[in-house]
């Protein structure tokens, strides 16, 4: 990548440390399928959920909450409204907040969104390779990052074998995970929901980002460690990510 951001373990320790004892209140707009495990994710590392996806009523959640999630993974009419209501709550009140362009490659109406809610300059945006590549274009790499994130002005995060976060021109690399973490669903929704959470307590975006890729990351592998299959690895995982000390997370982080 263009330019490693060198992070001291220690300071990504102390950076969750400050998020559990802020608990940051983070609304999630997201699809239904990653709605009660999302919550329960939240509720582990330290926040605070609310997810109603009503449009009357985002004045008032958006207004009390520290960060804002909008994932378009079930694009009905009720998630689109309240989508647009939650933005212009959030820009109001410089609330930060994350887009997850959930398989924007599937859809033309889907595309179109994804690329009009990115033109709204969120926070931050993440996604995975495929999604990556029908937002920006095929050369669309790692590499390419940073140059992208400083044109869109837009932290970006690409998750995959490896995560990858950009803000502007300087970058990280995350090899933190488990390979169960694709077995089940909504991961990295609640990924998202969780690095918004992080963007509320630390200004410094390169370290909230990073910081959460890696509790999240090191709660998979933590997590993998103890379990069997997908089916032990959920309850595993919301323990890892409640439980993991700084000490665990100082031993653990795999910057590069």
């Amino acid at each position: 990548m263009e330019k490693h951001l060198q992070l001291d373990p220690r300071a990504i320790a102390d950076c969750v440390l400050a998020v559990r004892e802020f608990r940051p209140h983070v609304h999630s707009i997201t699809n239904s399928v990653a709605q009660n495990f999302t919550a329960n994710v939240l509720l582990a590392v330290g926040m605070k959920p609310s997810m109603t996806v009503a449009a009357a009523e985002m004045q008032g959640f958006v207004t009390m909450a520290d960060a804002l999630l909008i994932n378009i993974g079930t694009m009905d009419d009720e998630r689109r409204a309240a989508i647009d209501e939650a933005i212009k709550v959030a820009e109001k009140s410089n609330t930060p907040w994350l887009l997850d362009p959930v398989f924007a490659q599937a859809s033309t109406p889907r595309l179109e969104l994804a690329k009009r809610l990115l033109n709204r300059k969120p926070t931050a945006m993440r996604f995975n390779a495929s999604e990556g590549q029908y937002l920006f274009g095929a050369h669309m790499t790692p590499t390419a990052l940073p140059l992208l994130s400083s044109s869109t002005e837009v932290s970006l995060i690409l998750t995959g074998a490896e995560d990858h976060v950009a803000v502007g021109h300087d970058a990280a690399t995350i090899r933190n995970g488990s390979a169960l973490m694709d077995r089940v669903t909504a991961m990295g929704c609640a990924l998202s929901a969780v690095m918004a959470g992080f963007l509320a307590v630390e200004r410094n975006q390169h370290l909230a980002l990073t910081s959460a890729l890696v509790l999240y990351g090191l709660a998979g592998s933590t997590a993998e460690a103890k379990s069997t299959g997908p089916g032990s690895f959920v309850p595993a995982f919301l323990d890892a990510l409640y439980t993991l000390s700084p000490d665990d997370i100082i031993a653990g982080a795999r910057l590069a």
